[in-house]
């Protein structure tokens, strides 16, 4: 039996989630992850450190907010110096110099994946987004290395110094192979019990616009155990023909260290499942049940055949050129105009 189009397309996106999460064939060299307040990009960044640690992938990380090195990370690199910040162009010969070449041909040896992870791009970003472009296409050298790069959307940029001139999230945007856009799991859940219901989708965080924003990030609106731990990561991933596949799952990060999580479709999770799937009653197998018959005795069949249909008569003599024609009688109210009748 052939698979339904609906397991297709789920099996065809989880595969292709776990292609981008573990670097495989060289899926996408620079992946970009939006976050906000409400919802850090941390556990996704955890998450492919883990997966790349497992593979053996040497991990690059170059901070510019984070204090302590992770401990998934090979290599720590900070963009501050003791004199201020790092430029560009000595970042990228900094971690340049922890990648390895690429082998020869006549090298059988493979050469080593390298993942750089960047933890935000905001501060890179705000000086001078037109240098952006070359600066992370530098560090990429060989096929093997691919980029992890967060970037807080929250954050109201600076102004360019041209009115025509792209912003740096569009840049970055533009620029990136995929992007991840995380949310949190329990307020999509409120969101959708506010759309089941037919009323309006309460606001979090920024989305408030009220003082005390930070309140959004202690509110606890759900303490289940099926939301406990999760995010909602939206994936758009861009394949070489210019075709982007957009999809929403679910991520449960693991807990332990160097272990993968639980990976779901955002519409196989139990809270956002319609309200006949949890009554058991699309699964296509419960007939429907009525307190009345449907069906016609045979006794209504003879008296529906014997009905004589309005203008029935018409129907008859349709090979001698009058089949169409519509045979009328005239009533006593009915007023006879001859010039109609001539038309």
């Amino acid at each position: 039996m052939a698979p339904s189009a609906q397991a297709h397309h789920r099996s065809h996106s989880l595969l292709l989630l776990q292609k981008l999460l573990n670097l495989r064939d060289k899926a996408s060299p620079l992946t970009l992850i939006l976050d906000n307040l409400e919802q850090s990009a941390w556990p996704l960044v955890t998450e492919y450190m883990n997966r790349a640690k497992i593979s053996r992938t040497k991990i690059i990380f170059l901070s510019l907010s984070t204090l302590k090195k992770p401990p998934q990370a090979d290599i720590f690199i900070p963009a501050w110096s003791p004199s201020g910040p790092k430029p560009l162009h000595a970042l990228a010969s900094e971690i340049l110099s922890h990648i390895a070449p690429t082998p020869s041909p006549s090298t059988s040896s493979p050469s080593q994946k390298t993942l750089i992870i960047i933890d935000t791009l905001n501060p890179l970003s705000h000086p001078s987004p037109h240098l952006l472009p070359s600066f992370l296409g530098s560090l990429i050298p060989n096929p093997d290395t691919s980029i992890v790069a967060t970037y807080h959307s929250d954050i109201p940029p600076l102004r360019p110094v041209s009115e025509y001139a792209p912003t740096a999230l569009s840049v970055i945007t533009h620029l990136s192979t995929a992007i991840f856009t995380v949310s949190s799991l329990p307020q999509a859940v409120e969101r959708k019990k506010a759309r089941d219901r037919s009323r309006q989708e309460p606001e979090f965080g920024l989305g408030e616009n009220q003082e005390g924003v930070f309140v959004g990030l202690r509110r606890n609106v759900g303490s289940s155990e099926l939301i406990k731990g999760g995010i909602v990561v939206e994936m758009e991933m861009r394949r070489k023909s210019g075709r982007a596949v957009a999809e929403k799952f679910v991520l449960f990060p693991s807990s332990q260290s160097q272990q993968i999580g639980k990976v779901m479709l955002l519409s196989d999770h139990p809270a956002f499942a319609s309200p006949q799937e949890q009554d058991g009653e699309g699964d296509g197998e419960q007939e429907m049940e009525a307190s009345f018959s449907l069906g016609l005795t045979e006794k209504q069949r003879r008296d529906r055949e014997g009905v004589v249909l309005p203008y029935f008569d018409a129907q008859t003599d349709v090979g001698g050129g009058e089949g169409g024609r519509i045979l009328y009688d005239m009533g006593r109210e009915d007023d006879f105009d001859e010039e109609e009748d001539e038309i």
